[in-house]
């Protein structure tokens, strides 16, 4: 029997409680470690299909804020709500199941494996996965179709990243920004809504970033959606629309990249000064 807070968390919100074109809410997110509170009562809305910045100074509380909201860390209070249903303190893999994914600062490939079993391996509840449906006469066959069709739309994630020369070789020879290509690749094999994009272009050459970069706004036009945390504020400023900006665990302000740049706090805060909430 399903619980109070399971059914609740089922229920869609209405769409006169939610702003138009909302695909995630965060309100009023809450996380602490012990003594120190990293977020502090962190409310947006990011809505469909835009490349939405989130930045700020070190310690500001992105990547903790990132964390919550995916389920890799549980939020000590608020909500998070995707697609108008409440997905707070959900496993990652469930959140991941209802299409909102993310990448991680650092790749998290499987070395030993080559780059085109990285990415089959990506989309949930392969038929494979199961032990009697790889063995047994009468299931072999839906099988070795579902893995053909896998292989089929994994060489062509990989051609639109541009990594396909790279399909037969180990994950772990890859240079950072080929890494950070078969991520976002990875990712998008599992055929998500949204992205939660962390610091994607650390360490990527620039002929590399340009061509992430692209990728992202294709996807985007095609109707995906992204959360951005990235520290090259030039990258931010002629990507993201719009952006909202964090200090001290806080949202400081949000809003386009004319705005951003010319408000004092946001100056501030960058500068290490005192900042007026």
């Amino acid at each position: 029997m399903a619980t109070a807070q399971q059914t609740d968390r089922e229920t869609e919100t209405t769409s006169d409680e939610r702003p138009d074109d909302a695909i995630l809410e965060v309100d009023a997110l809450q996380k602490s470690y012990g003594g120190v509170v990293a977020v502090d009562g962190v409310s947006f809305t990011v809505e469909r299909g835009t490349i939405t910045g989130l930045i700020g100074p070190n310690g500001a509380g992105k990547s903790t804020t990132f964390n919550c909201i995916t389920g890799t860390q549980q939020a000590d209070g608020g909500a998070v709500r995707f697609e108008g249903t409440d997905v707070t303190g959900l496993r990652p893999e469930q959140i991941a199941n209802r299409g909102l994914l993310r990448t991680f600062q650092i790749a998290r490939e499987l070395s030993e494996m080559s780059v085109l079993e990285n990415v089959m391996l990506a989309p949930q509840h392969q038929l494979g996965e199961s032990m009697a449906r790889s063995v047994l006469p009468g299931f072999r066959s839906g099988v070795s179709d579902q893995e053909r069709d896998l292989r089929e739309q994994a060489w062509e994630t990989l051609e639109f990243f541009e990594i396909d020369h790279l399909a037969r070789e180990y994950a772990g020879t890859l240079s950072g920004g080929q890494r950070k290509l078969l991520e976002m690749a990875r990712v998008f094999m599992a055929d998500p809504e949204m992205v939660l994009l962390d610091e994607p272009l650390a360490g990527v050459n620039p002929t590399l970033e340009e061509k992430l970069l692209d990728r992202i706004h294709e996807l985007s036009d095609r109707g995906h959606t992204f959360l951005l945390v990235e520290h090259d504020m030039d990258v931010v400023m002629h990507n993201c629309d719009p952006i909202i900006v964090m200090h001290q665990g806080q949202v400081l302000t949000e809003g386009g990249s004319d705005e951003i740049t010319q408000d004092e706090r946001v100056i501030e805060a960058y500068l290490g000064g005192e900042v007026e909430q």
